[in-house]
């Protein structure tokens, strides 16, 4: 996906010119499989984590799909290095591809919450600074900074008066010769369009020459009117929640983007204790979305944990037995982060599901285990004997059941999306298995005050 964004305020033809350009680089790479262009807007929702973009003639998406993943990947480096030379001047161009999880447009995101536009700039370029200086992220810029220029009319009412005309006359008569006006609908399909009369472009002279008829059929020069000025307004004013933000965006290289978030976040500490009264700054990006998606989790975590603790008790039967079924559900973190590390995998959202199902897993086995020791215990072996007993004996069920788990997640490592969980579920289960046939014997040892001599 190549994101065009020109600066505020600028007419749909040139953000077109643009658009035409880089179309012309990929049409002639064989590696393009499909190729499509959205000017004015961004692409309909085609993908679940795809936002489309508001309407907005500043800005263009191009969507170009390659024949395989090394063609992407080729695309993607060809048409950065035309990016990197200078080929676009006048935008800034965004090489990216398709993320899975919520929509995130800018990985690293801050927003500054306040009510003055001037004092917004301000604070933001600080921001920026601080974000820039950050090693590992590039491009970063204020979501909307640039003001337009407008023409304006200081209209003359003694004049106005004296030709018959009201302001919101030359209004109209202005917004038909420049803009046009809606007159009526025509159904396309199953759509109603509709149709504006305007006044010709070829036969539109400079603003200063242009006429207005008064009521009585004279015409008038534009400039009998009044004067014209050239003010500077803004032609984007965005919001959030209702509040008037403005974010300081930013791509991430070589790094984590809610490592380096907090590393900005950290080092700005000093611009947030100098805001004035009722601004403030929030934290975007990467780690507002994963917020939310961890609090989906969290909702229901409560509920879920009464449960399981509540099928372990029924199963066990004594608290002692429900307390070292749950001691060995962290023991998964062990191996869990040392795949995370060694395969150099986030941990996100899908981690964090990894996680909850390998204390499930590793809490089964636990389970097996203390059922096992109970039943040597009716069969009427001493306590220290029936503990090591049950441990031989499931080892071997356990390990192998281990062992179908780690190569049945294997081929899930390469998915982009569920590879962190496999890795998880690989690690955890790998290590926390092992772990927890010498935790678990020793813990039961210990916790009944099991004595080998006198089993002896």
């Amino acid at each position: 996906m190549v994101g065009i964004y020109l600066p505020q305020g600028s007419a749909i033809t040139t953000t077109d010119a643009t658009s035409k350009k880089i179309e012309n680089i990929l049409a002639k790479m064989p590696e393009v499989k499909t190729l499509s262009a959205y000017v004015g807007a961004g692409a309909p929702r085609f993908f679940i984590s795809a936002n489309p973009e508001q309407p907005d003639p500043a800005f263009a998406k191009i969507i170009a799909i390659g024949s395989d993943e090394a063609a992407r990947n080729k695309i993607m480096t060809e048409l950065q290095r035309h990016i990197d030379n200078g080929e676009f001047p006048e935008a800034r161009v965004r090489v990216t591809r398709l993320l899975f999880g919520p929509p995130v447009v800018w990985p690293v995101s801050f927003r500054v919450i306040g009510t003055d536009p001037l004092k917004l700039r301000k604070i933001a370029h600080k921001v920026r600074e601080a974000m820039a200086a950050h090693p590992n992220t590039i491009d970063a810029h204020l979501e909307w900074d640039e003001r337009a220029p407008v023409l304006h009319l200081s209209m003359d009412n003694e004049s106005l008066r004296l030709m018959g005309l009201t302001p919101r006359d030359v209004s109209q008569q202005l917004q038909f010769q420049l803009d046009g006006v809606p007159v009526t609908e025509v159904r396309q399909d199953i759509r109603s369009v509709e149709v504006r009369a305007r006044g010709l472009r070829a036969t539109n002279p400079l603003p200063e020459n242009i006429e207005i008829k008064t009521q009585d059929g004279r015409i008038v020069p534009l400039a009998q009117l009044g004067t014209l000025e050239v003010r500077y307004e803004e032609p984007v004013i965005k919001r959030y929640n209702r509040e008037r933000s403005l974010a300081v965006n930013a791509d991430v290289q070589g790094a984590q983007a809610p490592d380096v978030t907090m590393a900005i976040w950290k080092k700005s500490e000093s611009i947030r204790d100098q805001l004035p009264e009722d601004y403030r700054i929030d934290i975007g990006g990467s780690v507002e979305q994963s917020g939310k998606a961890d609090a989906s989790i969290q909702k229901l975590q409560p509920l879920m944990i009464a449960l399981m603790l509540i099928f372990i008790m029924l199963q066990m039967r004594s608290f002692s037995g429900t307390f070292m079924v749950v001691a060995t559900a962290p023991l998964g973190l062990i191996g869990a982060v040392i795949a995370l590390l060694l395969f150099n995998q986030p941990f996100g959202f899908v981690a964090l599901l990894g996680l909850t199902g390998l204390a499930g897993i590793l809490m089964r086995n636990t389970m097996i285990l203390t059922q096992q020791v109970q039943d040597n215990f009716d069969e009427g072996m001493e306590p220290w004997s029936a503990v090591i007993e049950a441990a031989v004996r499931r080892a071997r069920p356990v390990i192998l059941t281990a062992s179908a788990a780690v190569f049945a997640f294997v081929p899930l490592t390469h998915d982009s999306f569920w590879g962190p969980l496999a890795y998880v579920l690989i690690g955890g289960v790998a290590v926390g298995t092992v772990i927890t046939l010498l935790f678990v014997p020793a813990l039961y040892a210990l916790w009944f005050k099991l004595d080998k001599s006198r089993a002896n």
